[in-house]
């Protein structure tokens, strides 16, 4: 165990930062010097307070905002002790998301380059899984400088999110409602989204008779599709339906179908309807993608997609992360044109 600190060093090497700061740069300083190593146990409250003359508040706020950086680790009813060396980082930064496919892994890469200096990220899945986000969530309170958490769960999980503390929430993707503080939110606005991209293929829409939707229930952001779909048609009076699936019977010249399923099944099943019935896809059944991937750049030569931008998602994030900042922003969404409509 390390020599306590006195009031006097701590002072003559911190003038100008709050006491508490000045605790936690003093610690690093001594793991910088080797004078503490990994797994040595730093002095116990009661000392510190006898030594330093500080409240034992200010005490835990310096070394939480150890323990945040992943320098410290607190064990329960043992004590505090080093945990890594290694201290060039100044954020630590605990990323959930519901899953990793090609759209959240350019949302990563992002994040991943431009803190890659600055940042330990560590990642995390819940897979829409309540229990395994509840876990993840408890088991890493307290432990990160920020939370960057995608939802995407059937149950309410506020009470959850309010754990943790709000100027280090940053939520991604659903705007969450019930959420206390002041915290920061990059979202998709899906009901926004849609309205406004339709209206921007409106003159390629016009050519159909019909615009189809195929939400199936258990997407979470189905809903809000559907009211900006509806908002949409409604307001131009252009013939509509909802599906919850691809329906054969439904399926004739004329149609033009907007899809947003998780692994672009529909699509899948609209082009091999479309070459059963001998139809073209872009001239007598039309086409609109949820989210650009490679494979529908070139697919049926080429799909038309609205797609949020996960690139701008991340930049924003890393803005919030080191600018301090609180952002609450609707993230922007693209519309590409492509020859399936």
């Amino acid at each position: 165990m390390t020599e306590v600190p006195t009031e006097n060093t701590l002072q003559k090497g911190g003038q100008g930062k709050m006491k508490y700061q000045q605790l936690a740069d003093h610690i690093m300083s001594l793991i910088e010097i080797d004078q503490l190593h990994i797994g040595d146990q730093l002095p116990s409250l009661k000392q510190l307070q006898q030594q330093l003359k500080m409240s034992k508040e200010t005490l835990l706020k310096g070394l939480n905002e150890l323990v945040e950086k992943g320098i410290v680790e607190s064990v329960y009813r043992k004590g505090y002790y080093v945990r890594k060396k290694s201290i060039h980082h100044s954020y630590r930064v605990f990323l959930l998301l519901d899953k990793m496919n090609i759209l959240r892994e350019q949302f990563y890469r992002t994040l991943f380059n431009q803190l890659e200096d600055r940042a330990d990220i560590d990642i995390y899945f819940h897979h829409h899984n309540y229990q395994v986000f509840e876990k993840l969530i408890k088991e890493n309170l307290g432990a990160y400088t920020h939370y960057v958490i995608a939802t995407f769960l059937k149950e309410n999980v506020a009470s959850l999110l309010n754990l943790i503390p709000d100027k280090k929430r940053i939520i991604i993707d659903l705007n969450e409602k019930g959420l206390s503080g002041n915290y920061s939110t990059i979202y998709q606005d899906y009901g926004y989204d849609i309205y406004h991209s339709l209206h921007k293929l409106k003159d390629e829409l016009k050519k159909y008779d019909r615009l189809i939707l195929v939400a199936h229930p258990e997407a979470i952001h189905a809903r809000l599709v559907i009211e900006g779909f509806l908002h949409y048609c409604t307001e131009i009076q252009h013939p509509y339906l909802i599906q919850s699936e691809i329906d054969e019977k439904t399926f004739q010249k004329g149609n033009a179908y907007v899809t947003f399923s998780r692994y672009d099944t529909d699509d899948v099943m609209l082009i091999k309807l479309a070459r059963k019935k001998k139809l073209k896809l872009g001239k007598d059944i039309g086409l609109i993608s949820y989210n650009d991937t490679l494979v529908k750049e070139v697919l049926e030569d080429g799909i038309t997609v609205i797609s949020t931008d996960f690139e701008a998602m991340g930049k924003t994030v890393v803005q919030a992360i080191l600018e301090d900042k609180i952002i609450t922003k609707r993230n922007p969404t693209k519309v590409i044109k492509r020859r399936s409509l």
